[in-house]
């Protein structure tokens, strides 16, 4: 296996999303250099070129990728799973507009792929890393328009909405609900390979994911992995709790230690760690399931993020797709207890979610997977020019419709920034 030097690296992930642009599948998993929260780092930079053979279906979407992951077991199988795919595990309905139109869930096999792991060792595709890392082209320049987009919901509809959220926590409906706003434009002009270069840039995360089928884009920047599986163990890390860095140390130490102590996103984040040990223990050995750490604080660029990791043993008969499954989708951008929170989520929201709040990732030949949580992420269909992203927080009782507006937008400015061209 070849060592490459993070430079290398760095060339080779870029040539790779500038020769994205001649294939129309593509799926490019980063990791940006960044930490990963409980040290469970596994690859660097995964690139699928192409396609040799897929599925993208809207029914039986589990059962499916059951079969697909089984038929090529020695095989990376690069997948993305939609948040409608509640719809499948539970008697519920999304029937808000989805203007971008992902299927609920893809798998490809593809016809070229390149993987760095987390130590920069090439376990796969020497000869594709090879080829990138001797090419100096550009990416096509597409002079920049700013775009303006607009908010699906006001502000003081956004805040009318926490309200009548907190009256359900107060009748015991829910403990907690992640409620999320669309912010789009219908005419949206931009080349998606230079605006995910300069988002990974803005923001600089763990599990950036650059994904193209046909005429759709995912441009993700997401610092939050859903689940992974190494060896017989499994591991989920929900996000819960955020607050901005600051350019002077001394504030920026005061921020995390705020967060690290904040009683309302402890609260927070021990309700969903409560839900996703539930969740895992659906399909574990029993006594297995355990939490590794618990209100973890970690640093990206833009924010800091409290971060919690859970893991389980499976059964041995229990499948990486039914583990998957049972947990789906993640309890971080849903609420609990979950049904009656997604049940609230369609009440309360007016765009369907598709692929945002979803996940996407890989099964990899020696039985691992790893899946991120789509957020922080652009979306963008080609054919209609329609370009959206979605940003949420976790409304408690305690909440106050102001900070969690002020979060929503925090988490949003990365992707604004760069539309505006700044």
């Amino acid at each position: 296996m070849v060592n490459y030097t993070k430079q290398q690296i760095t060339h080779i992930k870029h040539q790779a999303l500038i020769a994205a642009q001649h294939h129309n599948a593509v799926m490019l998993l980063d990791n940006n250099f960044c930490v990963n929260a409980f040290g469970l780092h596994q690859i660097e930079f995964a690139a699928a070129f192409g396609v040799s053979d897929y599925i993208s279906v809207n029914q039986n979407s589990f059962g499916a990728l059951e079969n697909f992951v089984a038929k090529h077991q020695h095989a990376y199988v690069f997948t993305q799973l939609s948040y409608d795919l509640k719809n499948q595990l539970e008697k519920l309905q999304s029937n808000h507009p989805n203007h971008i139109g992902f299927d609920d869930l893809i798998a490809f096999v593809p016809e070229q792929l390149l993987v760095i792991d987390a130590q920069g060792y090439c376990v796969f595709g020497d000869e594709v890393a090879q080829q990138l890392l001797h090419q100096q082209l550009t990416l096509t320049d597409v002079p920049h328009q700013p775009i303006n987009v607009q908010a699906k919901v006001n502000k003081e509809q956004y805040l009318s909405d926490v309200e009548h959220i907190r009256q359900h926590i107060l009748e015991g409906d829910v403990y907690e609900l992640n409620y999320c706003t669309e912010f789009y434009h219908t005419n949206a002009c931009i080349n998606p390979y230079q605006v995910y270069d300069q988002l990974k840039g803005k923001s600089p995360v763990p599990f950036g994911a650059f994904f193209k089928w046909d005429k759709k884009y995912l441009l993700c920047a997401s610092p939050e992995r859903f689940m992974t599986k190494l060896g017989d163990k499994v591991y989920s890390q929900p996000i819960k709790g955020t607050t901005p860095r600051s350019s002077n140390e001394a504030e920026d130490e005061s921020q995390k230690q705020h967060l690290l102590n904040s009683e309302k996103e402890r609260a927070e984040n021990l309700m969903i760690v409560d839900l996703v040990r539930n969740d895992l223990a659906r399909t574990a050995q029993i006594g297995t399931v355990v939490v590794d750490e618990l209100f973890g604080i970690y640093s990206f660029k833009q924010v800091h993020q409290m971060i919690s990791t859970v893991s389980a043993k499976p059964k041995q008969e229990i499948s990486s797709v039914e583990v998957i499954k049972n947990a789906f989708p993640m309890g971080s951008m849903t609420g609990a207890p979950k049904i009656m929170a997604m049940q609230l989520i369609e009440q309360y929201e007016q765009t369907q979610r598709g692929l945002y709040s979803g996940a996407v990732g890989y099964f990899a030949p020696n039985g691992n997977f790893d899946l991120n949580v789509v957020i922080r992420s652009l979306q963008f269909n080609a054919q209609t020019n329609y370009l959206s992203f979605e940003v949420g927080s976790a409304i408690t009782y305690d909440s106050q419709g102001e900070q969690e507006y002020e979060e929503c937008l925090l988490k949003a400015s990365a992707m604004v920034n760069v539309l505006l061209g700044e």
